[in-house]
């Protein structure tokens, strides 16, 4: 009874999240039409009016350190190092898979949607790496996803409550901050960065999502080298299988 009863929380939470993916999607699509029929222009500029009103050098400089946090390099590396702890120092051979799955093909996925909208930037400022197009920001989505896996692996690790409070609400102050930094600084309109954090807890949901559903199937007994290598077999099967019966 007790195991089924945890079979069902488990497929419980599972649907859940992808329910909430789903949902975050609908609300991605509405936004991006709204943006793309540019009807987002009177709340665009009200946001931006509001953020610089206070515009000073000191403010510039923190603005300017603080969008860093979000910079791909510096995205890069703090996976990079999230992913070798969680690989060699605590075992955890999926998260830190699932991490860098997370973080490369969110900032993949991030260029395509934004080769695909075209939405030209309020400004162009290589300093603060605002070059290509602006839909939806790359900082604020990349920050949202590496950051959001990190709250989620402080929770489920069972750190001390306090120590659990204080890496969750700093590092989603952080990423709030990143986001206003790009408003602040020009590289993005505010709808962008909206964009970027709804596209964000998107792909966050579905790699939690299969990063739960994986350890439950295999109760973290498979590893993910080799998960991937026989993953890559059965469909090199396949496709040899159909070109075999093609050729026939």
């Amino acid at each position: 009874m007790k195991e089924n009863t945890k079979i069902s929380i488990t497929l419980l939470l599972l649907l859940s999240g992808l329910a909430a993916a789903g949902l975050f999607i609908i609300l991605f699509s509405e936004l991006a039409d709204e943006v793309m029929s540019r009807e987002f222009g009177i709340f665009d500029g009200f946001i931006i009016n509001l953020i610089r009103v206070n515009q000073s050098p000191a403010l510039d400089s923190i603005m300017l350190f603080i969008t860093e946090l979000g910079s791909v390099w510096f995205l890069a590396l703090v996976t990079i190092s999230v992913a070798a702890w969680l690989w060699f120092k605590d075992n955890d051979r999926w998260s830190a898979f699932f991490l860098i799955i997370a973080s490369a093909a969110g900032g993949l996925l991030n260029s395509l949607m934004k080769s695909f909208y075209g939405r030209e930037r309020p400004s162009i400022n290589e300093a603060i790496d605002a070059t290509g197009f602006s839909f939806p920001s790359g900082h604020s989505m990349g920050s949202f996803i590496l950051y959001g896996f990190i709250i989620f692996l402080a929770i489920r690790k069972r750190q001390k409550e306090w120590v659990q409070w204080t890496i969750s609400i700093s590092l989603a102050v952080l990423v709030v901050l990143i986001g206003v930094s790009r408003i602040y600084l020009g590289a993005h309109y505010p709808s962008d960065v909206a964009a970027g954090f709804i596209a964000g807890t998107i792909w966050l949901l579905l790699c939690l999502t299969a990063l739960e559903w994986i350890n439950w199937q295999s109760g973290s007994g498979v590893r993910p080298i080799k998960w991937l290598r026989n993953m890559l077999r059965s469909g090199l099967r396949i496709v040899s299988g159909r070109t075999g019966a093609g050729k026939k």
